[in-house]
């Protein structure tokens, strides 16, 4: 693949290819090569997106452009180093051990956005071989372009593409399994962990300029603050409340929320143990990694405080004169995240109920938490018991009722209360998703598209994308449910 074709590839605004980041704090990453495919053959895009970010598509379809995006000519691209508490514990080093900053590219209403790669081999941080396989990166794909679809802020998949070589199998693995590339954009990719590690380094300027960064990247009405890293930790909080909120709204369980995996954008990243609850159920886990729940589904508000408790420490010298006052002011605004959490849910909560502005905020959260011990005590789908509201609003509460089992006196007495506050129909349905990506039905697309066969990934990634739209046809009705009775229970692990 010549120069030439490699600068059709890439975006024209794309920073050539190294990243403004590894510019401004090179202390905070290293340079990587990555190993060149053997034989790079696209297995998904997102044609509207890459647009948005001003890449030629047909290029991007072609030899060349699979070249491109899984690296072959990444000459400067470079990998992040961070910090992070993964479990609770802390571990000075951590950073990329399979992914890499390309570079960056601004999309069609300017913003700019980073362009990453993962799955590119080893680098300095690695601590297996640092390639990926065919299944997870698609996973990492089809669930972000879900979460997209849902409102939720997330990374996004610009890409995947098979490298056309097999992953030799860890200790303990059996399986040979084809590898793959992932391609994903974000707002950047600085973590809690990048500050955590800045933090502890002997240059004590690092940290600020990091802080400057996130400012200018993401926070930039808090330069005009008269405490300018005050409001960037307070800016930060909201948005972590808010998209901690949006999770919970959706039923999404991210299965491993260590502060290595968090972004100080406050955007999803990391799809690896993640899941969806069918079920209610709030203490579900589905990482085989965790076992004592630490990042069970209710658990999730929590960890995030946690996490911003771990993001306040490592700020702290940038909020006072003294480490201790630093420390009090981190813990005092930190400590305002229950309460803008609480405000975040009961915003979408008012919509998933089909309310509008007249009822009292004190009635949404009752009516809330009234109607989730009321599908914990019955086990119903948690998807589907929002989505069949909207008919129930309308009068018609067969399709609702068809989710509890005989007589359910219980819903009777909900049904009564939340209708009296007139909920729309239409509002629900704007609100409530018909498809997800069903954990039963996401593991079914991905072995059948490792073993080649990609249409069962392509028909579940269209209806996940479009996620409110109902299709007709009795072919489209199992996506609407969970899985039949007698499956087993979902198990998911960190293959990303």
């Amino acid at each position: 693949m010549s120069d030439a074709a490699v600068s059709e590839a890439r975006p024209a605004g794309t920073v050539g290819l190294a990243a403004a980041w590894a510019q401004a704090l090179p202390e905070l990453s290293v340079p990587v090569r990555l190993v060149s495919p053997r034989a790079p053959r696209l297995l998904a895009a997102d044609e509207p997106l890459l647009r948005d970010l001003g890449f030629d598509v047909a290029r991007v379809a072609s030899s060349d452009g699979g070249e491109f995006f899984a690296g072959a000519y990444a000459a400067r691209a470079v990998a992040q180093v961070y910090a992070g508490h993964q479990w609770g514990s802390y571990r000075p080093i951590l950073g990329d051990g399979r992914a890499a900053l390309l570079g960056e590219a601004r999309d069609a209403r300017g913003r700019l956005r980073d362009i990453h790669l993962k799955g590119i081999g080893p680098t300095p941080m690695s601590r297996v071989d640092g390639f990926a396989t065919v299944g997870p990166m698609l996973r990492e794909f089809l669930v972000s372009a879900a979460m997209h679809a849902l409102g939720v802020p997330t990374t996004r998949a610009l890409a995947v593409i098979a490298t056309g070589a097999p992953r030799v199998p860890r200790v303990g693995e059996d399986d040979i399994l084809p590898g793959a590339v992932l391609a994903r954009t974000a707002a950047s990719h600085a973590r809690f962990g990048s500050f955590e590690y800045a933090h502890h380094h002997p240059d004590p300027g690092l940290l600020r300029r990091l802080a400057d960064h996130v400012i200018d990247r993401h926070y930039s009405s808090a330069r005009s603050a008269a405490e300018p890293y005050r409001a960037l930790l307070e800016a930060v909080v909201d948005a972590v409340a808010s998209v901690t909120a949006l999770w919970m709204r959706r039923g999404f369980v991210h299965g491993v929320l260590s502060t290595d995996n968090v972004l100080v954008s406050a955007e999803t990243i990391d799809y690896g143990p993640c899941a969806f609850v069918d079920e209610y159920d709030p203490q579900v886990v589905f990482s085989t990694l965790d076992q004592h729940g630490r990042y069970a589904h209710d658990r999730q508000p929590a960890i995030m405080a946690w996490n911003l408790a771990r993001l306040g420490e490592a700020l702290a010298p940038l909020l006072a004169s003294s480490p201790s006052a630093g420390e009090a002011t981190a813990a005092e605004i930190v400590a305002t995240f229950d309460a803008r959490y609480r405000a975040h849910r009961r915003i979408g909560f008012r919509a998933q109920l089909g309310l509008d502005d007249r009822v009292p905020a004190r009635e949404i959260d009752e009516v809330a938490e009234a109607a989730f011990e009321l599908i914990e005590r019955h086990r119903v789908d948690y998807t589907g018991f929002w989505r069949d509201l909207a008919a129930a609003a309308e009068g018609e509460e067969r399709a609702v009722r068809a989710r509890f089992l005989g007589e359910v006196p219980d819903l009777d007495a909900w049904l009564v209360r939340w209708r009296s506050h007139a909920p729309s129909g239409a509002a629900l349905r704007r609100a409530n998703p018909i498809y997800i990506p069903r954990n039963h039905l996401v593991d079914e697309a991905l072995d059948a598209a490792v073993g080649g066969d990609l249409v069962p990934f392509d028909r579940l990634l269209a209806l996940v994308r479009d996620p409110f739209t109902r299709r007709a046809g009795a072919e489209y009705r199992r996506y609407a449910w969970p899985a039949p009775a007698g499956h087993p229970p979902h198990r998911t692990f960190c293959g990303t």
